[in-house]
């Protein structure tokens, strides 16, 4: 429920409000603005119909939250929230660029890709130390050596760094090694895993679920919010229709939708959304052009030598007129581009 407060209402009188919904066993939501304060009411519909907020003269209005999904509804939140990944803020007027390997194989390997994609504009890292494996024989991952890789490198570099959690057991070692953390697609409706890092404050990328609605990803973003954690970026990154050109399909609909109904920020993920290495250049276009507020793309020194997603992932080369090429798309989408120094 939202309640729209009257001009010129005080704190004081705001307060009332908002110690009678918390009295009444709900969550309490306060968002000052700049003409007038609206106030928001979660939990039991029936309770919040017998409170009856319209008594007080300082309340101009109560309407419901009609989504399903509250706290990252346009509904409760009209603004752009703008999360800050470590130095990158992403959902600002700055348009966010993420590049790395799908795996960490090794300081070199890693150090050395950074390199490329700081040097291309990139100014987060991406790397997956814990990978999800459909065979259970492919590599899986460094585990917390690759964290401590990433941060190593991440240190050296100036980059922010960005890696998967699959395990709650491994939240502390991620946290504590990495500015981000990202939810895959296999985890997205892991509803204990999402409440984990809702308590915790830090950056939280989660990924669309290979057949999940878009209802269904924001209501997982809804479950982070609702435990403690703000600071949600949403990710579409393909999902599995009956097409088989391509590993998965891109599904742009559901970046300018979202943006339509949430204030959380949205990344495109070009990579895993086409699996084709010659796809991901226009479609990292066409995700700047329908309103993503960044991109995450996979990025390897020698991709032929990738031991994992080979066939998505780009060379320095490729990766570096990729962004350069898109810099008319972002400037055109209102946004600015500020890669980092290409010193290193």
């Amino acid at each position: 429920m939202i309640i729209i407060l009257k001009a010129n209402t005080t704190d004081a009188q705001a307060k009332e409000v908002l110690h009678e919904i918390e009295t009444a066993g709900l969550q309490p939501l306060h968002m000052p603005g700049v003409e007038r304060t609206v106030l928001g009411a979660l939990g039991d519909e029936r309770i919040l119909d017998a409170l009856n907020l319209e008594k007080y003269p300082q309340v101009e209005k109560v309407k419901p939250v009609l989504s399903k999904y509250k706290l990252v509804s346009r509904e409760i939140y009209p603004q752009d929230t703008v999360i800050q990944l470590g130095n990158t803020p992403v959902g600002s007027q700055q348009f966010a660029l993420m590049g790395g390997p799908c795996a960490i194989e090794s300081e070199e390997q890693l150090l050395e890709t950074a390199q490329y994609v700081k040097s291309a504009g990139a100014t987060v890292l991406r790397g997956g130390a814990f990978k999800p494996r459909t065979s259970p024989y492919s590599f899986q991952g460094l585990g917390v050596d690759g964290l401590k890789i990433m941060e190593q490198v991440g240190k050296e570099t100036g980059l922010d760094t960005i890696t998967e959690l699959m395990d709650i057991k491994d939240l502390d070692d991620v946290a504590n090694h990495i500015s981000a953390i990202q939810i895959g697609a296999r985890n997205m409706q892991n509803y204990s895993l999402l409440k984990a890092v809702g308590e915790t404050q830090k950056p939280i990328l989660l990924k669309r679920g290979l057949s999940a609605t878009i209802e269904e990803l924001l209501l997982a973003a809804e479950y982070i919010v609702a435990t403690g954690n703000p600071n949600v970026m949403i990710c579409e990154r393909g999902i599995r229709t009956f097409e088989t050109a391509t590993r998965n399909t891109l599904d742009l609909n559901a970046v300018a939708y979202i943006k339509e109904k949430s204030h959380l920020p949205v990344i495109v993920d070009p990579s895993h959304g086409t699996g084709v290495r010659n796809l991901v250049s226009p479609m990292a276009k066409a995700g700047v052009a329908c309103g993503a507020d960044g991109l995450i793309i996979e990025c390897h020194r020698r991709p032929v030598e990738s031991v994992s997603d080979a066939a998505q992932a780009l060379s320095p080369t490729d990766f570096s007129e990729l962004l350069q090429q898109l810099k008319p798309f972002i400037e055109a989408s209102g946004r600015t581009f500020k890669p980092l120094s290409a010193a290193v």
